[in-house]
């Protein structure tokens, strides 16, 4: 699946933003684990339905509180700590996104600047980026933990393209769920989104600029295509 409108050319790109759970890393099906084993300990159960808030790039403590609701610093603390220590049990079944280490390969090889941002926690997405050996590709780290609101509030867009120096009108999200989608357009990013675990038709409705099943051969040329960017400076 490739986006099949061009968009008109109306910058140049400078940076480009990943989200990093569905988006780099296949890491769903370990955090579904992991809620579902959380919550049982404490008495819930709860649906795959009911997990699909999960998938939706919220923070660790809007996830906590939507299920359990208001909790103190030190419960949020604590639970967090356990539900990472659950996750880090599935972490085998987190494998790459079809295509991305090589279309992030193929970025840094063209010089352009890479941030991340993740409603992740800092210790979590720094570890999965170790483990995958993609630590070193990133200018900057921007986690759930560092901002205020998580997406679909903007701020981590924008943290994110304060830290590279770059205008948001100059950078290009991946996101793969419709909170990121909406926080990076109204960061004033373009959004490509990954359909790993959304339909295509969710995430144009979200604004999504774009939409890949995977990064399967996907090259710069093409990508710059489907955003209606022209090639970064040399």
């Amino acid at each position: 699946m490739r986006g099949s409108i061009q968009l008109r050319v109306t910058s140049q790109l400078q940076a480009v933003v990943f989200d990093m759970d569905g988006v780099i890393v296949d890491s769903h099906p370990a955090h579904r684990f992991a809620w579902k084993e959380f919550l049982r300990t404490l008495g819930k159960e709860v649906s795959d339905r009911d997990l699909d808030f999960v998938m939706d790039g919220r923070k660790r403590e809007d996830i906590l509180v939507h299920f359990l609701g208001p909790l103190s610093d030190a419960q949020l603390k604590e639970y967090g700590r356990l539900k990472n220590d659950l996750f880090w049990r599935a972490a085998s079944e987190v494998v790459p996104i079809i295509g991305a280490f090589e279309f992030i390969e193929c970025l840094q090889l063209a010089g352009v600047p890479m941030a991340l941002a993740t409603s992740a926690s800092t210790s979590r997405a720094r570890s999965t980026l170790k483990r995958m050996g993609l630590i070193e590709c990133f200018t900057t780290v921007v986690t759930g933990d560092e901002v205020r609101a998580g997406k679909p509030d903007p701020g981590i867009y924008q943290l994110a393209c304060r830290r590279i120096n770059c205008p948001p009108s100059a950078a290009v999200a991946f996101e793969d769920a419709a909170s990121g989608v909406q926080a990076a357009k109204d960061a004033g990013l373009k959004c490509v989104c990954v359909a790993t675990n959304r339909s295509a038709e969710t995430l144009t409705a979200a604004g999504a600029d774009c939409v890949l099943s995977n990064f399967a051969n996907l090259t710069i040329e093409e990508f710059l295509s489907l955003v209606g960017m022209s090639p970064p400076p040399l």
